[in-house]
């Protein structure tokens, strides 16, 4: 008889992970230990670049960019590499040469690609946020687990001393029961526009650079290569990087840095899938992100944790400064803070100083990471699952990407500032319909997931 599975058993099941990956019905393929991976690497700029450098620890057999100047460097770097454009092509020339890939394109071509390589039983590492929308993540999870294969995403952080250190100062009760969370960036302030509106001229397309294939499933748009006025006047208006701050394109603040900082404190309390998630922000528009925002998620109790409220905030806001903290000890414009009924944790400082002194550095509990490229290359030569594989990146990066449908509705005036209960077992907002459009999005012609 097949259990039912209940909204309380999922979000109990994927709070229980904690720290503990899941591994779902994992089977890497067998390799000598001293055989090499043939990599390929999907995006060679930016965040690719890093990737470049760890695939040299391998074959690297093949580069993909939209853009021939990122080519240039890795190109002469490897010389018996094959060069592409379009990975759709790659792969229909040489999947059979590829044991895995690196995914490091901009946010909305994430699940595109992962999934085209999961279709091909290929070892996916893929930036975070992962995917550009919750149902990709939720999509992209299942692929995954039915191709049997290594998968990681890009949260460095997860293989951190710091991660580890925070997750054994909460299971040590350092800080008593925790109830209360706050996470904070100065991003997007001087990373990349957000508040701005579409260009409403065209610029020519550099030489070298696909427009049409950086769109991929985005809808058409002209090109544009600066802004001309406005605050954000001479700044690049989509590519490079910039990309992050257009909702055809990026997730904004919190997708590039949530599935970073959201992390830590998830394997720490154990939260699974929120109930709930609402949003305020500065002005809003359809093109691009707001200025700054503020995100809370409310989540359930967990065993003997009690029920939780997260809150997330970007644009260079902040939380208000916990009582307690000392005279000369700042906030930073990048942060965490954890409060408990007995003390706070910020970053990984515990306070107040008397319980600082009774508890030190917690006692290693947590086996430390061999590094965040080296967990998921081991594990596709057959060693344990790496730590932020997709059955625990997926979920994470869902939660993430609700903020960003929360920042959504408020494109609905009479939506402003609802908030959204959520249902992960049915996947959807059970209050709000019109939000559920938000959970995934259309893909131009040509592209499929």
């Amino acid at each position: 008889m097949t259990r039912r599975l209940t909204r309380r058993g999922f979000i109990q099941g994927t709070a229980a992970a904690g720290l503990t990956v899941l591994a779902g019905p994992f089977r890497p393929g067998a390799y000598a230990a001293n055989d090499k991976l043939n990599i390929a690497c999907i995006g060679t700029g930016g965040r690719g670049g890093a990737h470049v450098g760890a695939a040299a620890r391998e074959n690297c057999v093949a580069l993909c960019d939209i853009d021939e100047r990122h080519l240039t460097g890795p190109a002469k770097q490897f010389p018996a590499a094959k060069t592409f454009a379009d990975y759709r092509r790659m792969f229909d020339e040489m999947a059979k040469g590829i044991d895995a890939v690196f995914v490091a394109t901009p946010d909305h071509h994430h699940a595109p690609a992962s999934m085209l390589a999961l279709a091909h039983r290929k070892h996916v590492y893929c930036e975070k946020p992962l995917t550009h929308s919750i149902y990709e993540a939720r999509r992209l999870a299942e692929a995954a687990r039915q191709a049997k294969v290594a998968t990681q995403m890009g949260n460095q952080g997860m293989s951190s001393e710091g991660t580890r250190l925070l997750v054994e100062f909460i299971q040590a009760g350092a800080i008593g029961p925790v109830r209360e969370v706050h996470v904070w960036t100065d991003r997007p302030v001087n990373w990349w526009p957000q508040g701005v509106d579409r260009p409403a001229y065209t610029d020519p397309v550099p030489a070298g650079l696909d427009w049409d294939l950086f769109l991929g499933p985005a809808p058409e748009r002209p090109y544009a290569e600066v802004h001309r006025d406005g605050p954000f006047k001479g700044k690049k208006v989509y590519h490079p990087f910039v990309w992050r701050g257009w909702w055809d394109f990026g997730t904004g603040a919190l997708g590039d840095i949530g599935c970073h900082v959201f992390d830590p404190v998830f394997r720490a309390l154990k939260l699974g899938q929120p109930l709930s998630v609402e949003a305020s922000s500065t002005r809003v528009n359809k093109e691009t992100f707001p200025l700054g925002s503020m995100v809370t998620y409310r989540f359930p109790a967990r065993g003997e944790m009690p029920p939780c409220t997260l809150v997330w905030y970007d644009g260079g806001l902040r939380p208000p400064r916990p009582e307690g903290l000392p005279d000369g000890d700042e906030l930073g414009d990048n942060g965490r803070l954890l409060i408990g009924d007995e003390g706070f944790i910020l970053e990984n400082r515990l306070y107040p100083e008397a319980r600082r002194k009774a508890y030190k550095e917690p006692e290693r509990t947590i086996p430390r990471s061999i590094g965040h490229y080296r967990e998921w290359i081991e594990a596709a030569k057959g060693g344990k699952p790496a730590g932020s594989n997709f059955d625990w990146a997926g979920p994470l990066a869902e939660v993430v990407l609700l903020g960003n449908v929360a920042l959504r509705v408020q494109l609905r005036e009479r939506l402003t500032r609802a908030k959204l209960l959520w249902d992960p077992i049915a996947f959807k907002f059970t209050n709000v319909p019109e939000a559920n459009e938000f959970l995934h999005r259309p893909y131009r012609e040509g592209w499929t997931l």
